[in-house]
């Protein structure tokens, strides 16, 4: 992390279905209570990140209305979860795009202008434009956050990384459901010498971005 390669922050799923008490998450038995407690060292790098002129990208899970972009597995494993895709629940139908509990936390909030990726699976390059917009902004490093560790963020920095990537993952700003999981997540992702990239905390980074405003 010495050189200054053009560098995003990735905010992966903050949404209210993933926060909220009454989101898709809290349903399928998750501890959304852990899951949202990211958010403040999350809103300290999106800050860092605009000042220093970083982009900040946003991820969102969720489906089209009709569920025409949700495989039938998906479908099955969210009903055995219970909390189907698409059932209604006190934010709207779940993960479903539109619905209120899809949307960003408003602790998190885009600024205009700021690119929302919305995506049907887990990884954010899976039917996406993310490749795309990175290669407009000519991003060639990754600061990852969001939840969940072992799913969404997981799966998102392996994709990043088969891409060409050079990938960090901030520790103190991804969640897991469960402290276990989050250990392990961070854990794979050393082995090898680094093979999914590099593990940081979020003063690490926040100190990279001040770096780069300075610069």
């Amino acid at each position: 992390m010495h050189d200054s390669p053009p560098t995003a922050l990735l905010v992966i799923d903050m949404q209210r279905d993933f926060c909220d008490p009454a989101g898709y998450a809290a349903q399928a038995g998750l501890d959304v209570a852990r899951l949202a407690s990211v958010a403040g060292n999350i809103a300290r790098l999106i800050a860092a990140a605009r000042a220093a002129g970083a982009p900040v990208i946003y991820t969102r899970e969720g489906h089209l209305p009709d569920l025409s972009d949700c495989e039938p597995a998906k479908l099955r494993r969210s009903r055995a979860a219970g909390a189907e895709i698409g059932s209604r629940g006190p934010l709207g139908r779940l993960l479903v795009r539109g619905e209120a509990g899809h949307d960003i936390i408003d602790a998190l909030r885009p600024a205009p202008g700021e690119v929302v990726i919305d995506k049907p699976g887990y990884g954010a390059f899976y039917r996406t434009g993310l490749q795309a917009v990175l290669q407009r902004m000519g991003v060639a490093r990754l600061l990852l956050c969001g939840v969940t560790t072992e799913v969404c963020v997981h799966s998102t920095l392996r994709e990043a990384v088969d891409r060409g990537y050079d990938c960090v993952t901030i520790a103190d700003a991804c969640a897991a459901s469960d402290p276990a999981l989050q250990q392990a997540a961070l854990a794979m992702i050393a082995v090898e010498g680094g093979i999914l990239g590099a593990v940081a905390g979020s003063a690490q980074c926040l100190a990279l971005l001040a770096a780069r405003e300075a610069a």
